[in-house]
């Protein structure tokens, strides 16, 4: 897989995972946005995110399939190919079972595949979405300062409501402002 010459200039190759989160539709806003800007955008998603978003909205904004198997595509290893592609790779939204399995080293999905293959070469942003009880778990605060210790960027979450109807801090940072962020990430370059 080789990068496009045909991209806008200063556009990047940014690598979206998504794990299982109601959350997970703001996923397509950010990943509009990218593009919009230049970007050249690529998701990545476990099944349980697919329980929440559906593959076809994140095709069409990108206009690229959705990744889901890593062994999809007999000619390449697409955990490999999609780590040494990237240029970011940000897991929106990520989840307290997606987080424990890439703190434990389970590569069962091409989700987790991918962050083993990556081996923090190019950077890997966390921004977790979940109820804030899973979020305030002493096991979801160590996977997470773990996680941070090897080199992972993790991105606060939000006060506010929850799907789950209570007041708390697992709200999924906001589209706008992962956007701010990877444009200043890549500014500083």
């Amino acid at each position: 897989m080789l990068k496009d010459d045909n991209q806008k200039k200063d556009g990047k190759h940014i690598l979206i995972c998504l794990s299982g989160s109601i959350s997970a539709y703001k996923a397509a806003s950010l990943a509009s946005a990218l593009v919009q800007e230049g970007h050249e955008v690529q998701c990545v998603a476990t099944e349980s995110a697919l329980q929440f978003i559906g593959p076809a909205a994140l095709e069409g904004i990108t206009r690229k399939p959705v990744k889901t198997e890593m062994f999809a595509n007999s000619s390449e290893i697409e955990h490999i190919e999609l780590a040494k592609w990237a240029d970011i790779i940000l897991l929106y939204p990520a989840s307290a079972a997606t987080i424990a399995r890439l703190r434990m080293g389970l590569a069962e999905d091409l989700v987790s595949a991918i962050f083993l293959a990556n081996n923090f070469q190019v950077p890997y942003w966390i921004a977790t979405a979940m109820n804030n009880q899973m979020l305030e778990n002493p096991a979801t605060r160590e996977n997470l300062s773990i996680l941070s210790g090897w080199g992972a960027r993790l991105l606060e979450t939000e006060p506010g409501l929850l799907a789950c109807g209570e007041i708390g801090t697992g709200r999924l940072m906001e589209p706008e402002i992962v956007q701010a962020m990877i444009g200043e990430y890549f500014q500083e370059l």
